[in-house]
């Protein structure tokens, strides 16, 4: 059974095989996470998604590229739902998490760190952006051994670990 872990850091230190990056359809690197991730992980990360997407990525899929100067092996880049530009669709943000895991269980990734995709300047309602991320990835059937929701704020790690604990899946 895969362990769901809130955590208080910085998704781009995490010793992980993967990383998820809330990325933008572009794929070309941004603000917010996916700044944090091109900045740490270097030019080999933005080579690697012009490489693998030169025409981008539609919101709700995911793909990988490498990790470059990151502790971890991979990225994985998903493109959240807008909800500040009218994207309100939350099967696109659960399809996140569950693309996103799909990529991680082709790579044999046993452990995977996530953002709360859509919670940061996307705008998503942060209650629905953690109860989204906690039940998609408990329903994923995936193989990584623990899946990692990484936030700075230890409000919002708060309220992940009782979205956890809530659901009876805290070991």
């Amino acid at each position: 059974m895969t362990r769901i872990v809130a955590v208080l850091g910085d998704i781009t230190e995490q010793n992980v095989d993967a990383v998820v990056n809330a990325a933008n359809n572009g794929m070309r690197g941004g603000g917010g996470v996916d700044g944090a991730i091109h900045r740490a992980g270097g030019p080999a990360v933005l080579r690697d998604c012009i490489a693998r997407f030169p025409d981008g990525l539609a919101t709700g899929d995911a793909g990988y590229t490498t990790a470059g100067e990151l502790v971890a092996r991979w990225v994985i880049h998903t493109v959240g739902p807008d909800y500040d530009s009218g994207q309100r669709d939350r099967s696109l943000l659960t399809s996140c998490y569950r693309r996103a895991l799909e990529i991680a269980d082709e790579l044999d990734a046993t452990s995977v760190a996530f953002p709360l995709v859509s919670a940061g300047i996307y705008a998503w309602p942060l209650d629905d952006a953690i109860a989204a991320a906690v039940d998609t990835i408990a329903r994923s059937g995936t193989h990584a051994d623990e899946v990692r929701i990484v936030a700075r704020d230890p409000g919002i790690v708060a309220e992940v670990e009782r979205a956890i604990s809530a659901r009876g899946l805290d070991i």
